[in-house]
């Protein structure tokens, strides 16, 4: 058994919400640098180079990469030889949280309640997922999510005839209708399988892949490709202004599911596809 006390895990949070809007990782760096070498459209290709000036001014002079700096979503791995110590793991991950975004100078955009809309000022409480996995460490991967792409994001409940075409509607059909509402170039997350909860779920932990990744499932990687192929034929392009880099990525996870459904989700993602993992 291995001690973890929660004063570390609040620290690494406070530092990784701060990290993560800060600066995108490397991957989706160059994936958005080999966008702008490949795009033919001059307007794209212009705006493709203002967002990697934009990426450049906010790593260096310490400035979020967007102003929209996200409500915290935690996916969060715990070794089943792990016991956290000194307090309540959920709270200790609020509390970095809110110092993070508070320290940080980052945007508050959360409301304690869905109606009255009274903002909590300090960025918390945080959505949290919860896995128990084998081992003695702690990961916990963060993704700041912005609602301009997150109102565009979709579930359908598919019967099961509507099969793999029936899915790749779907994907389609929310990309077409995000247009430039969710700040293409987009990455797309896509659930399929499990219920009506874990369909998302899946969907929104996509997004923490790095773009060019694939699914170990071949058939998937397949149909990631060609999703990603036909959507940047669309010819939204770079904030929605035309040019064939519509989307960077679409990353999709498979659970199983019900004889009678075929859940599909997909969570759209502005091309700052904020995401950032710490391990303890």
């Amino acid at each position: 058994m291995r001690d973890i006390d929660v004063k570390d895990i609040t620290q690494a949070v406070k530092n990784i919400c701060i990290s993560a809007n800060l600066e995108l990782s490397d991957e989706m760096q160059s994936c958005i640098r080999e966008a702008k070498n490949t795009e033919k459209n001059p307007l794209a290709k212009q705006i493709l180079d203002q967002l990697q000036e934009n990426m450049e001014i906010a790593k260096t002079d310490k400035i979020p990469i967007c102003q929209d700096t996200g409500m915290a979503v935690f996916f969060i791995e715990i070794g089943q030889e792990v016991h956290i110590t000194g307090g309540n793991l959920t709270q200790a991950v609020n509390e970095g949280v809110r110092q993070g975004y508070t320290e940080g100078y980052l945007r508050k955009s959360v409301v304690g309640d869905p109606l009255i809309r009274e903002n909590t000022k300090d960025n918390t409480p945080a959505i949290i997922h919860y896995d128990i996995v084998s081992g003695d460490s702690l990961k916990i991967t963060i993704t700041p999510k912005g609602f301009g792409s997150e109102n565009m994001s979709v579930l359908k409940m598919l019967k099961p005839a509507d099969g793999i075409e029936g899915v790749k509607q779907v994907v389609l059909d929310a990309a077409s209708n995000a247009g430039p509402n969710a700040c293409p170039p987009f990455v797309i997350g896509v659930g399929i399988g499990g219920d009506f909860e874990l369909a998302p779920k899946l969907a929104k932990k996509a997004l923490t892949r790095e773009p060019g990744s694939h699914n170990e499932i071949a058939y998937i990687a397949e149909l990631e490709k060609e999703l990603l192929d036909t959507i940047n034929k669309m010819g939204i392009g770079p904030a929605g202004l035309g040019g064939s880099t519509t989307a960077l990525a679409v990353n999709i996870e498979t659970y199983a599911t019900h004889i009678a459904g075929l859940p599909v989700a997909v969570n759209m993602c502005c091309h700052v596809d904020r995401h950032r993992t710490v391990i303890l």
